[in-house]
Order: structure tokens, then C-alpha cells, then sequence
């Protein structure tokens, strides 16, 4: 006899979504709110933050659209401004979202966000322009190495989505150990 336990519906939480400039952060903010959003300034700046709802399975969620940014060593406003609502936002749930075909250049931010301690789901985007370059990226094993979730998607063509929403409810219900990397260890040299 197989017996399935139906889970409560959990409390509102935060999403932030980051990430590089145009890699599909404000599309996917999109896809998961339904365009549901509203525009404010993040105070003592004018940098616009986007901000609204979803509801994953009956679970409500609010997300957080930032602005890009490269990594934690802000240079312009918006990055600053990306990384103060990251460190305002304790216990929120990360989704980095990155374009595929340049993942070197954008796992230094993974990186920065594991080391301080942030719960984050990588979402490698743009994988059909990553296959046409011929660039082959093994999603599990990245998992494997980071120990975090990796989520591969064409959010153009809305490919993915499930998916992530999947891991996204994995994580809201508590399977904190998905998404908590083991500590990053360097050689003597870098400590």
C-alpha cells in the first residue's frame, strides 16, 4: 500500500533572481510571475527593482528581479545595489541564472554567492545557443561539483521551466541539503 502525504501549502517566500546583464533574469522573472509586477526605486538610488508574485503548486512566492551584475566587487550602482538586496535578504532562495555558452565567465559569481552562504539554484540558460556552438555542458556533474541544483533551460522557448519549478518547491518545502554547498576549500597559497 502506498501512502502519499499531501503537504501544506508553505508561507510566502523570496525569490532573488541574479545574474549577468542579458541572461534572461527579467524573462524568466516573466515566465514565473506572469508579468504580475510593480517597478520601484530602490531607495537613495535610481535603479529600478522589479518585483511580484507567483504561485508555484498553491505555493506563493515573491521575486526579485536585480539588476546585473558580474560579481560581489560592485562598480556601478546597480550592481551595488544588486548585492544590497542580496545581503538584505537573508534566508531567500538565489536562483543565478547564466548564459550557457559563457559559463567560465559566470561561475566566479557562484562561487562569490556559495562562499557567503546563499542558497542557490544555478540556471544554465541559453543551452540552445550553447549546443550550436558546440559546447557541451553535463549538468549533473556541475551539480555534483558545486552541490547545488542545476537547472538547464531555453527560456526563450520556455524549455526548463518545469523543472526548475520543481527544484524551486524542492527547496521552499525545506530540502535545505539540495542547495547547500559543502564549504569551498583553497590551497595555502589563496588563504
Amino acid at each position: 500500500m502506498t501512502v502519499k502525504i499531501k503537504r501544506p501549502p508553505i508561507r510566502t517566500q523570496r525569490i532573488i533572481l541574479v545574474g549577468s546583464p542579458n541572461v534572461g533574469k527579467s524573462l524568466l522573472f516573466n515566465l514565473l510571475t506572469h508579468s504580475y509586477t510593480t517597478v520601484s526605486n530602490y531607495p537613495g538610488t535610481s535603479v529600478d527593482i522589479f518585483r511580484g508574485k507567483a504561485v508555484i503548486r498553491g505555493n506563493t512566492v515573491e521575486i526579485v528581479d536585480t539588476p546585473g551584475m558580474y560579481s560581489f566587487f560592485a562598480l556601478t550602482e546597480e550592481e551595488r545595489v544588486a548585492r544590497r538586496i542580496l545581503f538584505d535578504s537573508a534566508g531567500a532562495l538565489v536562483l543565478q541564472v547564466v548564459d550557457a555558452k559563457n559559463l567560465k565567465r559566470m561561475l566566479p559569481l557562484t562561487l562569490q554567492l556559495l562562499e557567503a552562504g546563499f542558497q542557490v539554484i544555478l540556471v544554465l540558460n541559453m543551452m540552445d545557443e550553447a549546443e550550436k556552438w558546440g559546447i557541451e555542458i553535463d549538468a549533473g556533474k556541475l551539480a555534483g561539483l558545486l552541490g547545488i541544483p542545476v537547472v538547464p533551460t531555453t527560456l526563450v522557448k520556455k524549455k526548463g521551466v518545469t523543472a526548475l519549478k520543481r527544484e524551486i518547491l524542492k527547496a521552499l518545502h525545506g530540502n535545505k541539503s539540495l542547495l547547500k554547498a559543502p564549504p569551498l576549500l583553497y590551497p595555502p597559497l589563496f588563504e
